[in-house]
């Protein structure tokens, strides 16, 4: 059974690390939880490398507190942030830092594992980020000037109201684009458009 892929479970409620582990353990996983950031910290470079699913409201360090230091250690291990707050704002930061996703709870299963699914997929092909650039950088060149103004503003992390507010149109308008900017990028998330919008370059204003 060596073989499994390992998820290493961030998160300070017994609950939700219970629930997860044995969604991902019966979906064929090895699974090591942790009740906080700190304590994975403290045993991270003896840690077995993995995919992190990692809790962003938590006690001492939060999450994106988590993500920082295990960047500036230079962990190359894959995170999945998990939200109970459905908080924008969160997810572009945690996806500007390296995040491969953002999923907000209580989540489904299918979502999860797509989402480990795209972690190990990066694991795997590390190598690959400048052809994802160059792809990402001709799929941007499909949207109307609008639409990318919307992009812009939601890899921002601004709401819906304030981009309708920056660029002098409606909220529904706004609504309308970033339907119309998802069908072209061919994504059916939110974090799936971010990802093509950082590897293009968008989002570097306030965040």
């Amino acid at each position: 059974m060596a073989d499994r892929r390992l998820i290493h479970i961030i998160d300070d409620e017994d609950a939700i690390r219970r629930s997860a582990s044995f969604m991902l353990k019966t979906s064929g996983f090895a699974v090591e939880t942790w009740e906080s950031g700190v304590a994975f910290l403290k045993e991270v470079r003896h840690a077995p490398p993995g995919a992190i699913l990692l809790d962003v409201r938590m006690p001492e360090m939060d999450g994106l507190e988590v993500q920082q230091a295990l960047n500036d250690r230079g962990v190359a291990m894959p995170v999945i942030v998990l939200t109970g707050h459905g908080d924008i704002s969160i997810a572009v930061r945690a996806m500007k830092a390296g995040a491969v996703d953002f999923i907000e709870k209580p989540f489904e299963k299918a979502l999860l594992l797509n989402a480990i699914e795209a972690a190990f997929a990066r694991l795997d092909n590390a190598g690959e980020r400048a052809a994802r650039e160059d792809e990402a950088s001709v799929i941007i060149q499909a949207l109307t000037p609008r639409e990318r103004d919307v992009l812009e503003g939601l890899a921002q992390g601004l709401p819906n109201k304030t981009i309708a507010y920056d660029l002098g149109i409606s909220a529904r308008t706004v609504e309308v684009h970033r339907a119309n900017l998802m069908s072209k990028l061919n994504v059916r998330s939110l974090s799936d458009a971010l990802r093509i919008a950082f590897a293009a370059g968008l989002g570097a204003g306030r965040a």
